[in-house]
């Protein structure tokens, strides 16, 4: 097991133990997530730690982070993992379509996803989670993953309940 240190403030650091069942990380994590969620810091301070911290609590995934909408278009946000694209277009891919419909799309197999972005071919399977504050769409939560299924209605469950906790500091 890996252990994982968060900041607590004032320079304290907690360890948390990762475990091998995923709705017990999924509770770790959102248990903690407060730590990395703080009103006070901007936008991008907020999504750059969230998006390292989901990377360190979600397995087998190799790319999470957020794209941004404008009003027009979805623009690269922070994340980790490869180089990605850096716009998407509203209604393409996976990111567009749920931006697009507003809700959480779930992709077994990217290759049978039509309009589907390639920016990792390693990619097989994606989970989208938009972000809505007052209805109003900011941006989406993209994850990506080398394994086909690797998502599911757990995944869907427990992430929208991420965003809803970064909503609530926005």
């Amino acid at each position: 097991m890996f252990l994982f240190k968060i900041f607590m403030g004032d320079n304290m650091f907690v360890k948390i133990e990762k475990s091998e069942n995923k709705i017990k990380n999924y509770e770790t994590l959102l248990e903690n997530l407060q730590y990395y969620l703080v009103p006070s810091d901007t936008l991008i301070t907020n999504l750059s730690n969230l998006s390292a911290y989901l990377n360190y609590f979600l397995d087998d995934i190799n790319w999470v982070g957020f794209y941004l909408y404008d009003g027009e278009k979805l623009y690269l946000g922070p994340f980790q993992g490869l180089p990605a694209c850096t716009e998407i277009k509203v209604g393409v891919g996976v990111c567009g379509k749920s931006a697009l419909e507003l809700e959480t799309i779930v992709v077994e197999d990217v290759d049978s996803f039509p309009s589907h972005i390639a920016c990792d071919s390693a990619s097989k399977s994606e989970i989208v989670v938009p972000i809505l504050k007052n209805n109003i769409l900011i941006g989406v939560l993209d994850i990506d993953s080398p394994v086909l299924r690797r998502f599911d209605l757990d995944d869907k469950f427990f992430l929208e309940k991420v965003i809803e906790k970064l909503v609530d500091i926005l």
